[in-house]
């Protein structure tokens, strides 16, 4: 039976199944098959638009247009269809295309993919059940060999398979878990596993069956995975395992658990080992870090301390005085001209004492202008004054805990010594702009390059500050009252500075040596440095090659006790000249002509102009 105007009926006379016959122009449906109407639960299906009924493949469905119309005919599987109510169709399309009443029409014929595999089934059934007992024995067979071939596997795996039942019954053991446990099929199928091979902890604690992970994956329905417990072997031996134990299920009904294990006894005594061998490791590490700690304590013992290189007798006190002081929290004063290592006799104290954790904080008074000085040490509040425009610590809350080395004390200005020194004595520090006390706990240690004395008779150092810091007093002697200790130290800074430039360590000669010892060095060893570093780089051959600058130092020597004030400026223009000769035209820096002097580089700009000196004087 068909659904279609009468002009249509000719195009499906003799269609078999479902067939549809749709118009390319309009893709409507224009007549349908009972089979049609059927498959697709549609009593509506003619006169709709075929286009719905494509669920996927839409593209695959022209390219079987177009094949059609090319070859005459086509077939395809490539494209999905779906019932009114949605459900999927999975057909087989074969089809035509002709013309009919002035219309180019698709014969569309339509086979069920899912109705043939049910067919096939039963016909293969039906095919079993005719065919009698001789059949039904060879299907049995087949099931029976089936179960051989899963036998087979379970013994043929590497590690250990056995099966509970619901009862905690063994149904199966395979032959890797016989052989890891001692135990045959014949003494476990049947028997509560649980009590023969997972009955007591390794500690000789009973271990009851329902705290037992593999019990409780079929109790509780859930996969457990156990990375270290012992099962116990027939002979009485532990064996360290490691396991997952899985719920089985027979359709929807919980029938017991399948546990697959593998003994660890062999990894887990490696890994012992390797943890024991580890420890090992570790205790010789902390032994050879204390052997390091011990060496380097001879090494520093042996270098005196730091950087003070010497073996004259004046290096000798200073390193005595430093170790009768350092442990103590004694403030310090440290005296000598420029150049001679006072910071390094800070740095000493600094690292030999209890508060060597804690840093050392370094304040150049004269690298500071005066207006700044106070703000620098004292710290300041946002909006204190013009341009303070954050919080920020000043020197001495950033020592706190540690080392306050003051250089140059005397560059602070006398108004704010009294400051300093009000601190100090009851330590507590106030920012600028702030009224909050905040408690202090440092060490002073201070130098200066300056006769003190004279400097309070002047009215520049303030007397009782003076006498608060020079509690424990270190005398640095400038290099011309020590010559013993140029040889050592030349050597010493000549491999500083090679190791600088990169180049080879050049031979000092005994010329060059005396040359070195009869130099008064007014720089000290500042200056012996920078004339080492310049032969460094002067030096082309494997010999040293030395030049000192003497002409400032000659004005000085040969000037007499009783000088005019001409003379005295000849010298003060010389010195200067020298100076800045010796920092390379430089006035500013760690390195520049006013350190060289000991004077603030504003005050050696103001001589530069006041004595009429230009770059080419230098």
């Amino acid at each position: 039976m068909t659904f279609a105007e009468p002009r249509y009926d000719s195009l499906l006379a003799g269609a078999f199944g479902p067939t549809l016959l749709i118009d390319l122009a309009t893709d409507r449906i224009l007549a349908a098959t009972d089979e049609a109407l059927t498959l697709f639960a549609d009593a509506a299906l003619v006169g709709s638009r075929f286009g719905r009924l494509v669920a996927e493949g839409m593209a695959d469905f022209v390219v079987f247009i177009s094949e059609a119309e090319h070859r005459g005919a086509a077939w395809t599987r490539q494209v999905a269809l779906q019932s009114a109510g949605g459900d999927r169709l999975d057909c087989e399309l074969s089809g035509r295309i002709t013309t009919s009443a002035g219309r180019r029409v698709l014969l569309l014929n339509l086979l069920d993919l899912a109705r043939i595999e049910r067919h096939a089934a039963e016909a293969a059934a039906t095919s079993y059940y005719k065919s009698g007992l001789i059949e039904w024995q060879r299907a049995q067979n087949f099931f029976a060999d089936l179960e051989r071939e899963n036998q087979l596997i379970l013994n043929a795996a590497g590690e250990g398979i056995y099966g509970v039942n619901a009862d905690g019954k063994t149904t199966f053991v395979n032959r890797a878990a016989q052989e890891m446990l001692g135990w045959t099929t014949e003494d476990l199928l049947g028997r509560d596993i649980h009590t023969m091979i997972h009955h007591h902890h390794l500690s000789g604690e009973k271990y009851p069956s329902h705290e037992c992970p593999i019990y409780q994956s079929f109790r509780y329905e859930q996969v457990n995975r156990i990375e270290d417990e012992v099962f116990w072997r027939k002979d009485g031996k532990p064996i360290r395992v490691e396991y997952v134990s899985t719920p089985i299920y027979d359709g929807v009904q919980l029938v017991g658990a399948v546990v697959i294990f593998r003994d660890i006894t062999e990894r887990w005594e490696n890994e012992r080992k390797l943890r024991e061998a580890m420890d090992e490791v570790a205790a010789l590490r902390d032994q050879l870090e204390e052997e390091n700690a011990y060496l380097q304590e001879a090494i520093s013992i042996e270098r005196a301390h730091h950087d003070i290189i010497g073996r004259s007798d004046a290096i000798r006190r200073i390193v005595s005085q430093i170790e009768m002081v350092a442990p103590t929290d004694t403030s310090v004063f440290v005296r000598g001209e420029s150049g001679v290592g006072k910071s390094l006799v800070a740095s000493a104290i600094h690292s030999d004492s209890p508060r060597k954790r804690r840093p050392m904080i370094h304040f150049k008074a004269g690298a500071i202008s005066p207006e700044k000085i106070e703000s620098e040490l004292f710290g300041q509040v946002r909006g204190a004054f013009a341009g303070a425009l954050k919080d920020r610590p000043g020197k001495l809350e950033l020592a706190h805990g540690g080392t306050l080395f003051i250089d140059e004390i005397c560059d602070i200005p006398v108004e704010i010594q009294g400051h300093l020194l009000d601190a100090l004595q009851s330590r507590e520090v106030t920012r600028l702009g702030d009224d909050r006390l905040r408690n202090l706990d440092l060490r002073i240690i201070a130098s200066s390059s300056r006769d003190v004395e004279r400097e309070v008779q002047a009215g520049r150092l303030r007397q009782d500050l003076l006498l608060h810091l020079n509690v424990f007093p270190i005398s640095c002697p400038p290099l011309r009252e020590r010559p013993e200790d140029i040889p050592i130290l030349t050597v010493h800074l000549l491999r500083i500075a090679c190791r600088k430039l990169g180049r080879k360590v050049p031979v000092v000669t005994g010329g060059t040596m005396r040359k070195l010892r009869q130099y008064d060095w007014p720089g000290n060893v500042r200056e012996l440095a920078n004339v080492i570093e310049r032969a460094a780089i002067v030096s082309q051959s494997d010999k040293l090659l030395v030049e000192i600058q003497k002409e400032a130092a000659a004005s000085v020597r040969s000037a007499s006790t009783l000088l005019t004030e001409a003379d005295i400026e000849q010298i003060r223009i010389a010195n200067t000249i020298a100076c800045m000769k010796e920092a390379g035209g430089k006035v500013s820096g760690k390195e520049g002509a006013a350190a060289l002097l000991g004077i603030r580089p504003t005050t050696l700009y103001s001589r530069l102009q006041k004595l009429g000196l230009g770059r080419e004087d230098w």
